[in-house]
């Protein structure tokens, strides 16, 4: 129960939360460390920092600020990289960001990037407590692990073992589905690009054939 306890008292930035007004970079960092420092595992973690934000820039996660300064747009870019680093790779999070910036950042779009955040975190408050009850099964699954252990000092070790175990292989199965999606639909595959420039060199040769 302390476990879940604390689940409900990690902050998220709310839609609302985010100012209406374009930030300097200190801004931005000061910004991130107060909402979201209940994330932290210590108190001297640093959740972003002006290189991490430096680094999104210049492997084209994140687009160059304007004048030095973030605008709404920028800051849910980076509220999505934070939250996706800790599980996928950077070329993973470029593969997902960069349809996302192309077709929403600061245009014309029917939907905005802020709508957009809405309807995320709209979706991740109502499975909050799906995830929450999930975990409970988890632990109330690894009580009856290991009954011949007679010392409650050695089961309860490995009771809490296999809870971490398959926690963790809650995250690993749902890492290996992420990674499948983002191969299957975020990332154009070598053959899909072979197949275009064939198609694209047989094209040439007609046209030149219809030319002369």
């Amino acid at each position: 129960m302390e476990l879940i306890e604390g689940l409900k008292k990690i902050n998220y930035v709310k839609p609302g939360d985010v100012p209406n007004i374009d930030l300097y970079m200190d801004q931005v960092t000061t910004f991130m460390d107060k909402h979201l420092e209940s994330s932290k595992r210590y108190s001297e973690d640093k959740l972003l920092t002006k290189t991490m934000i430096n680094n999104y820039t210049k492997n084209n996660l994140l687009p160059s600020p304007e004048k030095k300064k973030y605008s709404k747009d920028h800051m849910y870019l980076l509220i999505f990289i934070y939250y996706m680093k800790n599980i996928l790779s950077i070329s993973d999070i470029q593969s997902i960001l960069t349809p996302l910036t192309e077709k929403f950042f600061e245009g014309d779009s029917k939907l905005s990037l802020e709508e957009i955040y809405e309807e995320i975190f709209r979706q991740g408050n109502e499975i909050s407590m799906t995830v929450s009850k999930d975990v409970v099964r988890k632990y109330q699954k690894s009580k009856d692990a290991f009954p011949e252990m007679d010392g409650q000092k050695d089961h309860d070790f490995l009771q809490m073992f296999s809870f971490v175990c398959m926690l963790c292989f809650d995250v690993y199965m749902k890492k290996q589905m992420i990674e499948k999606i983002i191969d299957d639909h975020f990332t154009e595959k070598p053959e899909k690009e072979k197949e275009a420039k064939e198609k694209s060199k047989e094209h040439s040769k007609e046209k030149d054939k219809s030319t002369k």
